[in-house]
């Protein structure tokens, strides 16, 4: 598969990688309905482990099932599917080389105390990404979070080992934790910085929550003043995102977060795409909706990311 002009550069910023590891992002990249347009679209099933089961998948009881997943996001051509260990073992054999995955190597869940600080357990391994034939292990981090050093210095590790054999790396950079507010997690000052965090500890694809106009800290508040940065529309939003990311020589993808309208979704994605943002990463918003009109609502994602809509 010949890789188009448009993924050769991107591929070109990640000047320190193997050519293991920038094979595997030409293969996402390449993927699927929008392969080779520089934008992606995850399929991401991680929220069973994060939420419980009910709270995921009553709502459309086929996806119980993970190999509805790997069949939702292959059937609607999105560029790769991410999910825990369990899941993705579970239809490894029969959808093997049918779609890039990615293997979420820390998880979180409802049940801990709220004494008990934001963390993720450690789930899975490089190995075991490299035997289900994963092209990334994705990793949760929690700035703000009392445990988030630690959170680094685990991916900083996995990163490494996963480098040294090829395998790509995505950075969940989520904000939340005991130095900032409800309103400080989707902060344009924080998400910005998270991204930027994400992208120092080696991300090769950064996942980032799209931000509100608020700015949690007063001397970043300054400085956005003083350097008359844009944070009017969502778009703009995404625009500062996207340059904390190294000035877009990183990909970066923005979460669908919780259930909502299709109309909301549609304009998420157009001002992703405007923003100059890299792309979805869409679980409940897809999965959580009747297959049929699952598949309706990415497909028009995909019309939205190619400049049809």
């Amino acid at each position: 598969m010949k890789a188009t002009g448009i993924v050769k550069k991107i591929l070109a910023n990640y000047e320190g990688e193997t050519p293991g590891v920038k094979g595997k992002l030409c293969a996402m990249l390449m993927h699927g309905k929008l392969g080779g347009s520089g934008k992606m679209i995850i399929l991401p099933v991680d929220q069973g482990f994060e939420h419980g089961p009910a709270r995921s998948f009553a709502v459309n009881p086929a996806s119980y099932d993970p190999h509805y997943h790997y069949k939702l996001a292959i059937d609607a051509g999105l560029n790769a599917y991410a999910a825990p260990l369990g899941p993705l073992e579970a239809g490894a054999d029969t959808f093997a080389g049918q779609i890039p995955t990615i293997l979420k190597v820390n998880s979180a869940n409802s049940l801990m105390s709220d004494t008990a600080g934001k963390n993720q357990a450690v789930t899975a391994s490089v190995d075991d990404a490299l035997r289900l034939g994963c092209a990334a292990i994705g990793f949760t981090i929690y700035p703000g979070s009392d445990t988030a050093l630690d959170m680094m210095e685990e991916i900083v590790e996995m990163r490494r080992e996963a480098a040294a054999k090829g395998v790509a790396t995505v950075i969940w950079s989520y904000p939340r934790g005991e130095a900032l507010t409800k309103a400080g997690e989707t902060a344009m000052d924080v998400t910005a910085y998270a991204a930027h965090m994400a992208a120092l500890l080696g991300a090769h694809v950064i996942k980032v929550k799209l931000c509100t106009d608020h700015l949690e800290q007063p001397e970043a508040k300054k400085a956005f003043e003083a350097g008359g940065i844009d944070i009017s529309t969502q778009a703009a939003r995404v625009a500062e995102c996207v340059r904390s990311a190294f000035d877009g020589r990183r990909l970066i993808v923005f979460s669908g977060g919780a259930s909502k309208g299709t109309d909301a979704v549609y304009d998420d994605a157009r001002a992703i795409r405007d923003g100059g943002g890299g792309g979805s990463i869409i679980g409940r918003n897809s999965f959580q909706r009747p297959r049929e009109e699952a598949l309706e609502m990415l497909g028009k994602l995909i019309e939205i990311y190619k400049g049809r809509d």
